[in-house]
């Protein structure tokens, strides 16, 4: 199934952004340090793969740059999983792993070269199951942008920045359903043009930032 074909089946524009003012460094760390009552819009996707659930971790990175981006990647095509989407760092959780917030930083590390230095942990989402039976934390970084990083050419074709403004902004989040293999599927899409060329950001990676969207407009 190609995502690009599936109609749109509403757009939210009837939402509020979420002002500019709430996306400064000093109010990121206050929401994240007592945020206030919200919940969670997606917490779990309509599954296609019947094995046993597989815990992983994801690095929701937001580069402070004069107006704060996020930092994605677009996956290489050749990958056993989600091959050619676009992702946050992130990965299955070692057994050597401390922590949801260590799998993030050494997937981060290994995939993007992100030293774990470059990166002020403000806390986490709430778990995500994806429809490919992974249960995934999202943990939510402030990250330098005076940092490099290098993609891995094994797991990461491309990095790239999308402002976070655009993507706090429901007249940017696309809702789709289909009927795929038998089962109703429900998803977002939130494309992004860089410079002409489409970011098509959607499914695991968008559910992900409604849910942020959710805490930070709440």
């Amino acid at each position: 199934m190609d995502p690009r074909q599936v109609p749109i089946s509403g757009v939210d524009f009837h939402l509020p952004a979420v002002a500019g003012d709430r996306l400064t460094p000093v109010e990121l760390r206050q929401r994240f340090a007592s945020p206030p009552p919200w919940t969670p819009e997606i917490r779990q996707e309509t599954p296609w793969e019947a094995r046993q659930p597989t815990p992983a971790a994801v690095l929701v990175g937001l580069v402070l740059r004069e107006s704060p981006t996020v930092l994605l990647t677009q996956r290489t095509s050749h990958l056993p999983t989600h091959a050619s989407q676009i992702a946050f760092p992130g990965g299955k959780v070692d057994r050597a792993d401390a922590s949801p917030t260590a799998t993030a930083l050494r997937e981060a590390w290994e995939e993007v070269g992100l030293s774990p230095d470059g990166v002020e942990i403000l806390g986490q989402l709430p778990d995500y199951a994806t429809g490919s039976s992974f249960v995934v934390t999202p943990v939510v970084g402030l990250v330098s942008p005076d940092v490099p990083v290098q993609p891995n050419p094994q797991e990461v074709a491309e990095i790239f920045e999308v402002p976070l403004a655009y993507l706090m902004n429901p007249a940017h989040h696309r809702r789709h359903e289909a009927w795929w293999e038998g089962r109703h599927r429900q998803w977002y899409s939130m494309p992004y043009y860089d410079g002409g060329a489409e970011r098509y950001i959607w499914g695991v990676t968008a559910g992900m930032l409604r849910n942020l969207y959710r805490l930070l407009i709440a």
